[in-house]
């Protein structure tokens, strides 16, 4: 008889858990209509009482994000003793890059205000790209090698034991940079990790904000650094579907960032170089690397991790590629590939209960985590279907009979006004989108204002398209398993 290892349990769970929400959800509404009536009602008072609870975090985000941007972070930073000790290790990985991308990041970081003779970054290729990626790598030391402390290239092969992808390319890059430093004799201390997609553009005043953060934290060593991740770059030329679904992102890193204790690592991120080497760097078995690094350095420090915020900016593309069809085929595989995170519940288990168990970490911290991972994942597959088409099916399959109780005539009613209420989420959102955005080009129309406005009203459906089937896509290929497993995806940039 076939026995499930532990690890094969714990990757089916997720997908199990979705699919019996909605067998279930479907069987009540052919069996019993009214009840499920009743439970759509209730899931729907549930889901807008966390719209306004979760508006408040937003709306607290937003003040200091407001706040932030208007700090001279330089000027702060210099008031601090030994604030020029520190370096700051940038990680660029990347894969059939165009150079105009990989230059654009550059132009960025050298833009900042900071003294860059303190920049160590390392543009990280693959073998397999070898043939594009050495004339960029040529042409992009030739441009800014000399304005950097240094510039180091590295090239990754990828070994029988990897997954090919972002983490183990900065992998690889990592323990190239510790040669480096080593050899250099600069302490782990001084270094200040920031590990970018390459399209990222760092605000002005970021490695500014970062460094007094560092210096002015607890324990900066027993700390990673999230900032607020903006689509901005390409934004007025992306589509409105591509733009709704990356500024929702924006706002749901918004919403956690004021809840530190929920905190996880996403995409480009910052951290102590100390932690790094202490965990062995990055991940290089895996899709999500950029959330699991925080998950590494919470098992190897019994618990005592966490994720500081940062209320500034980084400036990244959305993935349009100026083709609808394509743009919107990369964006599920997008929010596909970010919702295969749900790859962090078996690890999470197995390091907190299960045969690689820390046991010096807190119980209930434990279940903090578990529970913030778990209900994540289910929600984010779950909550809009159930809200915007699940909802009505026990109304269209009531009988005759149970079409004239009083029950069945006030639903329909009923769930118009919860979806109004939740509409002030909306409204809220777009009005923070309008404010964040960058100067209309010149070749765009004011036409181009009132689109930004009127596109928030397909939210309901970008939830669906590019939220709950995307995540049920990943956690259900993740039950079954084998064959089904997603690799790395690389999003396709454009300038």
């Amino acid at each position: 008889m076939l026995r499930l290892s532990e690890k094969r349990i714990l990757e089916i769970m997720p997908g199990l858990l979705i699919w019996v929400t909605f067998i279930f959800a479907l069987l009540l509404s052919v069996l019993s209509p009214l009840w499920a009536i009743i439970f759509i009602i209730v899931f729907d008072v549930y889901w807008v009482c966390r719209i306004f609870y979760m508006l408040i975090y937003m709306f607290t985000s937003w003040r200091r994000f407001r706040r932030s941007l208007k700090i001279d972070w330089q000027e702060k930073v210099t008031r601090l003793e030994g604030w020029n000790d520190y370096y700051h290790l940038i990680f660029l990985p990347t894969y059939k890059e165009p150079y105009e991308v990989i230059e654009n990041t550059f132009k960025s970081i050298c833009n900042s205000k900071y003294d860059l003779k303190k920049f160590i970054i390392v543009l990280a290729g693959e073998k397999r790209d070898e043939n594009n990626f050495l004339p960029i790598a040529e042409k992009i030391k030739s441009n800014f090698e000399n304005r950097l402390y240094k510039l180091i290239v590295t090239m990754h092969d990828v070994m029988p034991d990897e997954l090919p992808g972002k983490g183990s390319n900065i992998n690889y890059a990592g323990h190239q940079a510790k040669k480096y430093i080593d050899e250099s004799g600069i302490s782990y201390s001084k270094v200040i990790v920031s590990a970018f997609d390459v399209d990222t553009r760092p605000h002005p005043q970021y490695f500014a904000c970062l460094t007094y953060h560092f210096i002015t934290s607890e324990n900066p060593y027993r700390n990673s650094f999230q900032p607020i991740a903006v689509y901005n770059n390409n934004v007025w030329e992306s589509n409105p579907i591509v733009r709704v679904v990356a500024s929702s992102t924006t706002f749901w890193l918004l919403t956690d960032l004021s809840r530190q204790e929920r905190l996880f690592t996403f995409s480009s991120h910052s951290m102590s170089f100390k932690a790094l080497v202490d965990v062995n760097f990055w991940d290089k078995t895996i899709v999500t690397e950029d959330s699991r690094i925080f998950l590494q350095c919470f098992v190897q420090y019994d618990g005592n991790y966490q994720v500081t915020p940062l209320y500034i900016p980084l400036y990244m593309n959305t993935v349009d590629v100026g083709e609808i069809k394509k743009s919107l085929i990369n964006q599920y595989k997008q929010m596909r590939r970010w919702a295969w995170g749900v790859e962090h519940f078996p690890w999470m288990f197995r390091h907190f209960w299960g045969e690689k168990a820390n046991k010096k970490i807190p119980f209930m911290k434990k279940i903090y985590y578990i529970w913030n991972q778990t209900e994540g994942v289910y929600s984010w597959a779950t909550a809009p279907i159930l809200i915007f088409l699940v909802g009505h099916l026990p109304i269209w399959l009531a009988s005759g009979r149970e079409k004239t109780t009083a029950l069945f005539q006030t639903a329909p009613n009923v769930l118009a006004i919860l979806m109004r209420v939740a509409m002030i989420g909306l409204v809220s959102a777009a009005a923070m989108y309008t404010v964040m955005l960058p100067p209309k080009p010149k070749h765009f129309s004011r036409i181009n204002y009132l689109i930004m406005i009127l596109q928030w009203f397909i939210v309901p459906v970008t939830l669906i398209l590019f939220g709950s089937i995307p995540a049920a896509d990943a956690q259900t290929r993740l039950m079954l398993g084998g064959k089904f497993r997603l690799g790395f995806w690389v999003s396709e940039k454009k300038v």
